[in-house]
């Protein structure tokens, strides 16, 4: 991915630790499932993540093209 791509992810995953699943601050976030999440990182790359409820576990899944995304 182009460095900007990773940058932004890194930004996403400090955002993540500090605040939770719900990030409405990122570009086209959006919930996919009760428990899964996505934003765009840029317009062709987007990250998506799932967490499990009553626990601070969290899992990104994917992180790549959005024509290829999984949802």
């Amino acid at each position: 991915m182009p460095i900007r791509v990773q940058e932004a992810f890194l930004k996403l995953v400090k955002n993540l630790e500090e605040n939770g699943p719900v990030q409405p601050a990122w570009p086209n976030y959006g919930k996919l499932e009760d428990q899964a999440h996505h934003c765009h990182l840029t317009y062709h790359y987007i990250a998506c993540w799932r967490h499990e409820r009553g626990t601070i576990t969290l899992e990104v899944y994917y992180v790549g093209s959005r024509e290829k995304a999984p949802y």
